[in-house]
């Protein structure tokens, strides 16, 4: 069976998740009534439905994306038709930005994908480097992660608003009441992101073994990661912001920032894809 061990990992993090929302639900109904219960299904749905589709625009609209010319990149479309057809899924939609470092990301879903890359990425990797770039993000969407991170963020404001609302309704209504339910809102979101960002770091690992499958080694992969990983750090300039990062094949922390990165360190990227 295919991912064994992701499907294993996401099904705890799911029931976990669904412990954290079906709470939500019962304070929502015991402060408001168990007629809201319909209302309180429908509206998820809707605000997921609503946070995926705007989260999608503004990831490509902030980094300034626009459509990979077919005629001036004949062969990297190429790479990814050829690597699609391989991998099951739809040739995804290529654009290119100018992001200050070397990148790129994926959105969306198997049917509907983009892949964005940054100029600073294509000058930098050879052709057998980018196209470990481009298996990795194809495996991203053939796996849904990009819709299962905004299933886990979309829990995660549920909750926090709930918390927040729960705070007000039985408090005083003063202003203390409202800095201390921004307070609850921030650190239940926080809490509730840990296990979202625990599975998006294991997520990156199969994406990259996948990749590693789809081009027949991890090494062009790996020399890319070490590439991209020099490229941000002497980089001053990233036009990546914090949201768009979550999506990047790159995007690190270090020290107790781990716990809330959404990337596995580098080095341990780097080392699996040569073990």
């Amino acid at each position: 069976m295919r991912h064994l061990g992701l499907k294993a990992r996401m099904a705890i993090v799911g029931s976990i998740l669904f412990a954290f929302y079906a709470v939500a639900a019962v304070v929502l109904m015991a402060m408001f009534g168990e007629g809201l219960l319909p209302l309180i299904l429908v509206g998820s749905v809707a605000f997921v439905g609503v946070q995926y589709k705007v989260g999608k625009w503004m990831a490509l609209r902030s980094v300034g994306a626009e459509d990979l010319p077919e005629d001036r990149y004949a062969d990297l479309h190429r790479r990814v038709e050829s690597l699609s057809e391989s991998m099951g899924i739809d040739k995804p939609r290529l654009m290119i930005a100018r992001m200050g470092v070397p990148n790129a990301f994926a959105v969306g879903r198997k049917g509907a994908g983009t892949v964005v890359v940054s100029e600073e990425l294509l000058r930098r990797l050879d052709p057998e480097e980018v196209e470990g770039v481009l298996a990795h993000e194809l495996a991203h969407i053939r796996n849904r992660d990009v819709v299962m991170m905004v299933l886990g963020q979309g829990v995660a404001s549920i909750v926090a608003i709930v918390a927040q609302w729960a705070v007000l309704l039985t408090g005083d209504n003063d202003i203390a009441d409202f800095f201390l339910a921004i307070v609850v809102g921030q650190i239940t979101q926080m809490l509730v992101m840990l296990f979202v960002f625990a599975i998006s770091r294991y997520r990156e690992y199969v994406a990259d073994g996948d990749a590693a499958d789809a081009i027949g080694g991890g090494e062009p992969l790996a020399r890319a990661l070490e590439k991209i990983s020099r490229g941000n750090e002497r980089s001053q300039d990233s036009a990546v912001d914090s949201q768009v990062n979550a999506l990047c094949i790159f995007g690190e922390e270090r020290g107790l920032a781990r716990l809330f990165a959404t990337h596995p360190p580098m080095e341990k990227r780097i080392e699996r894809l040569r073990g």
